[in-house]
């Protein structure tokens, strides 16, 4: 299964600076290992030390937040598309 991942501008230096590339899984938890190998440093910015989803980073398959469809669990269809959204803060 290959899907599309949307890359949020502060993680693009681990891209070259592209805002949307593939990888490959049928799990969100594989297309996260098939990005890392291809972008080296990139998992480690949307999982903690721990291997679990960042407290501060969402994650959607389609227009599903995966922390209500099974995590790094979620199924991922051939052809999704994925986004990584840093949670933003402010006042």
């Amino acid at each position: 299964m290959s899907a599309s991942v949307r890359i949020p501008t502060i993680l693009r230096n681990y891209t070259g600076g592209v805002g949307e590339v593939t990888a490959d899984g049928s799990t969100l938890g594989e297309v996260l290992e098939s990005l890392e190998a291809n972008h080296p440093g990139i998992r480690s910015r949307v999982l903690d030390d721990a291997g679990a989803l960042r407290r501060f980073v969402n994650v959607y398959v389609g227009d599903e937040d995966v922390r209500f469809v099974g995590g790094l669990e979620a199924p991922v269809s051939d052809g999704a598309k994925i986004s990584i959204i840093p949670a933003v803060a402010g006042g």
